[in-house]
């Protein structure tokens, strides 16, 4: 996509589309771009501040390496459709079952999604209306719920359904159906909200009761998590994370969870492009082991942001581009990046939670940087955002001080995506001198992409570099990155 977008001349008013076909060789023309030009004027012409903020968007994503690993690109394609007129269709039920009149259109993408989703994961079953990760969740635990409690709950007492039940019998299953218990990862371990943190609806709709990692390893430590299991005796097992970097062994968590009688839940939000291109696979992929599985489809699967069981056009378009044999090669790709950045910031000093990774988050363990300390560990995603690249922080109990801030460095699963060719291998550039524990937060963790041209006039680009920014095309292939750690 040739680099029209300036800071004095954004598409934040009719004329962008005029714009690029003007500035474009005919040949290099594509109609995608030109659909999202065509937006820019249509949004523009109601509400120019919202079409700059677009802009503004496309601006940072151009000149920021994107290290987050909740975070991911998706394709023109999957954002195009989430802006259709099917925003105007209400589509509760399910398909050929509708509360409304006029669903066909919606029941065909419906089917279509679920029919992606069956394929990609390799999965029995698919529902796919839930609108975000966390509504999976609830869903899946209301399922559980009422499959193991409510209904036989309500055949014990004569009814059918549970307005056949009398207030007093109501009162009383709703009392039994909150008492439930669930296990799950910590959050501060590396869990998620929805697994049980007290803040959450999770712990106020079951009895929560939490694993962790070993303190000194960073590890999960199966044996005691089989033993808290086998005390606590949960109705849910909950599986799966949102800062873990290394794989686990589902096999494992299914036979323990038909030991204790529990319903094994996994959470792969954070690696479901992973299973899905099967770079997860074996014991390592949930899917043939776990009783229920949820996800995203924003992270590591590229797709739109929501769950990964939401009913609309868009999650169809990203499941059928993470069904292509090329999404397999991204995955591998991610998960070698990974495994490079881990490597090469432990061999200069840096504390790596585990020592390593096995899919796409790197931990670093910056306990002891007096600035982070007195700062708050929001400056790390300041400091690296001043720098260029957007990374998370975040406090983790272990493995060791729980109230200091272990943060975490993610990615890269992003900056292998700014274009959809095929995804190269960063190679880093070796630093000046080792790096000391405290100096992690004293120095920028800065990536700059090199060798990166434009698919249309092979013209080089260059990151962002000592502070500044220059903007790297959509459709720029990059041949490599560097990581460089520069002093403030």
């Amino acid at each position: 996509m040739a680099d029209v977008f300036t800071v004095q001349d954004r598409p934040t008013r009719p004329g962008a589309l005029s714009r690029y076909i003007a500035s474009t060789p005919p040949e290099l023309l594509d109609p995608a771009v030109a659909a999202f030009h065509a937006t820019l004027d249509a949004v523009g012409t109601a509400m120019p501040d919202v079409a700059r903020s677009i802009a503004d968007e496309l601006r940072d994503q151009r000149s920021n390496l994107k290290l987050i690993a909740s975070e991911n690109f998706s394709s023109l394609a999957v954002q195009l459709a989430q802006g259709t007129l099917l925003t105007d269709k209400y589509a509760e039920g399910v398909p050929g079952c509708r509360f409304y009149a006029g669903c066909d259109n919606v029941d065909a993408i419906e089917r279509r999604a679920a029919e992606l989703a069956r394929s990609v994961f390799r999965a029995d079953h698919a529902y796919v209306q839930p609108h975000s990760g966390a509504d999976a969740n609830l869903v899946a635990f209301l399922a559980v719920l009422a499959h193991t409690v409510e209904s036989p709950a309500v055949a014990r007492l004569g009814g059918t359904t549970v307005t056949d039940l009398s207030s007093r019998d109501w009162a009383a299953l709703r009392r039994e159906v909150a008492g439930q218990r669930l296990l799950g990862m910590d959050l501060y371990s590396g869990g998620h909200l929805t697994h049980g943190y007290r803040h959450n609806i999770s712990a106020r709709l079951f009895e929560a009761h939490s694993c962790t990692v070993d303190r000194d390893t960073g590890l999960l430590n199966f044996d005691a998590i089989a033993a808290q299991a086998r005390e606590v005796r949960p109705r849910i097992l909950m599986a799966g994370y949102s800062a873990y970097p290394r794989r686990i062994d589902f096999a494992r968590f299914r036979e323990l969870a038909d030991e204790v009688n529990a319903t094994l839940v996994v959470d792969m939000a954070h690696f479901a492009g992973l299973v899905a291109g099967r770079a997860l696979t074996g014991e390592h992929d949930p899917v043939p082991y776990a009783h229920i599985v949820t996800s995203t489809t924003h992270k590591t699967l590229r797709g739109p942001r929501g769950g990964l069981v939401l009913c609309s056009a868009e999650y169809a378009v990203a499941l059928h581009e993470a069904a292509q044999p090329e999404f397999a090669g991204y995955v591998h790709t991610v998960i070698d990046n990974a495994r490079e950045l881990a490597a090469r910031l432990g061999g200069r000093g840096a504390r790596v939670v585990t020592g390593g990774t096995d899919n796409h988050i790197v931990l670093l363990d910056v306990t002891g940087d007096q600035r982070l300390t007195r700062t708050g560990i929001g400056n790390v995603d300041r400091l690296h955002r001043h720098r260029g690249a957007l990374c998370r922080a975040r406090r983790l109990h272990a493995p060791r001080e729980p109230h200091r801030p272990p943060a975490h460095f993610r990615g890269p699963d992003t900056s292998d995506v700014r274009s959809r060719s095929a995804p190269r291998r960063i190679s880093i550039r070796p630093l000046h001198r080792p790096i000391r524990t405290t100096d992690i937060g004293k120095w920028a963790i800065h990536f700059t992409a090199r060798r990166a041209y434009d698919l249309g006039n092979h013209s080089r680009v260059c990151g962002a570099r000592h502070g500044r920014s220059s903007c790297i095309p959509a459709r720029a292939k990059a041949g490599h990155a560097q990581l460089w750690l520069r002093k403030r």
